[in-house]
């Protein structure tokens, strides 16, 4: 199984001088660690106007700063909304694909729509159709990525001239494509389309399950129809992390990041939010009450049958090991949220990347060798089903007219 860590930039309020810019630094320095000490991914989100909840509204500056200072760890964009009034869809190749060629390669492309009426709403948006504009965009990004030139394009929701867009990505013939998943059917949807499932939603080990399962069903069946030009089998479930040698320390140093995490996008998409104004950490706090201490007792009371993402290493060693049983691909970590402490969090990732995780490590190579080959077939033959659009012959290739005529010469243009 592989790791990842995740990111929204969270920052309750009140707000001090420069908390943004801090913000922004201990999370650099925390990927550099991470890709130090091993960990595989480095996953980033887009959203717009969502305050206190998430301040990661340009992703790609973010990924593009860690690249620059890393040299191992994958970056993600977990995701890049993608329907044409957040990100053209060139812009948004352009955007991936330099990434790609800063990193070396190293680039994983989610592709999303948002969920919010703060974005949706600002954007020009209609919420039943975001899905809808999300793929086709993101089939697009696709073939502007592999295509010279990319032969244009009239559809529903956009339309572009042919153009050759540049750069284009080291990983041929593009990143491996991913889609955020809430639930079962965004899961099948992901591998009707051969993407990988971005899971985030908090489900216990039986419920991950039930997701692998019908994704990989899927995925092997003729329902699986490539919206890229790979298929990109994996599925990756989003946990809660904490980790420390006393079990209520773990509790007592991530459990309120956890809480504000699950708290705060519920109030976003159900309650009135008045920008600008928002009380998001204050109303989370008077609703809390002693839910962390009541957390220590809970998980004390349950001894060593505990498990989770929050915990002492053997805790989330069982948390992991029955994620691996059932199938699942990467665990990435919610370790940035709320008002977790910068120092916390990079005790976590130490204490977790030299107790836990070289275990796990040893034996994906061998697991994804084996799912490899268990797969071939059937990604061979999703790629054969899939419809593509047509290379332009070169005669067929426009002329665009210049924007200036060159002066004449001796009556000769």
């Amino acid at each position: 199984m592989r790791f990842g860590i995740f990111y929204e930039h969270q920052l309750p309020k009140p707000w001090a001088e420069g908390a943004e810019e801090r913000l922004f630094a201990e999370a650099l320095d925390q990927v550099v660690l991470a890709d130090r000490l091993g960990y595989d991914n480095a996953w980033a989100v887009e959203h717009h106007f969502l305050e206190e909840y998430s301040h990661s509204s340009a992703p790609e500056v973010f990924l593009a700063a860690a690249a620059a200072r890393t040299e191992n760890i994958r970056l993600g964009h977990g995701i890049r909304q993608t329907p044409r009034e957040y990100n053209h869809p060139a812009r948004t190749a352009e955007s991936v694909s330099t990434l790609d060629v800063i990193s070396h390669g190293r680039v994983e492309f989610g592709i999303g729509e948002g969920a919010t009426r703060l974005e949706l709403g600002a954007f020009g948006i209609p919420a039943k159709e975001k899905r809808a504009m999300s793929l086709e965009a993101g089939e697009q990004i696709a073939n502007m990525m592999t295509m010279t030139p990319y032969p244009g394009y009239e559809g529903k929701y956009f339309s572009m001239p042919c153009r050759n867009v540049i750069p284009k990505p080291v990983q041929k013939p593009h990143p491996p494509m991913w889609i955020a998943c809430t639930n079962r059917d965004t899961i099948a949807l992901a591998a009707r389309c051969g993407l990988g499932a971005l899971a985030f939603a908090f489900v216990d080990e039986d419920e991950a399950g039930r997701w692998v399962k019908s994704y990989y069903d899927i995925i092997k069946s003729e329902e699986c129809v490539p919206l890229g030009h790979t298929v990109n089998a994996n599925i990756a479930v989003v946990t809660s992390f904490s980790v420390h040698e006393s079990r209520g320390e773990a509790i007592r140093r991530g459990h309120d990041g956890f809480g504000f995490f699950r708290y705060a996008i519920g109030a976003l998409v159900a309650r009135d939010t008045t920008p600008g104004r928002t009380t998001l950490w204050e109303d989370y706090e008077e609703q809390r009450g002693d839910a962390v201490e009541e957390a220590v007792r809970r998980a004390e009371a349950a001894g060593d049958s505990y498990s989770g993402g929050i915990g002492t290493t053997d805790d989330v060693r069982r948390h992991l090991g029955n994620m691996e049983e059932v199938g699942v691909d990467q665990v990435i970590f919610l370790q940035q949220g709320g008002r977790n402490r910068h120092e916390h969090i990079c005790e976590s990732l130490e204490l977790f990347a030299s107790e836990v995780m070289p275990a796990f490590h040893e034996r994906n190579l061998e697991r994804e060798e084996r799912k490899k080959k268990e797969l071939a077939p059937f990604v061979e033959a999703a790629l054969a089903r899939k419809p593509r659009m047509r290379e332009l012959a070169e005669d067929e290739i426009p002329i665009v007219a210049a924007s200036i005529q060159a002066p004449k010469v001796g009556g000769r243009p």
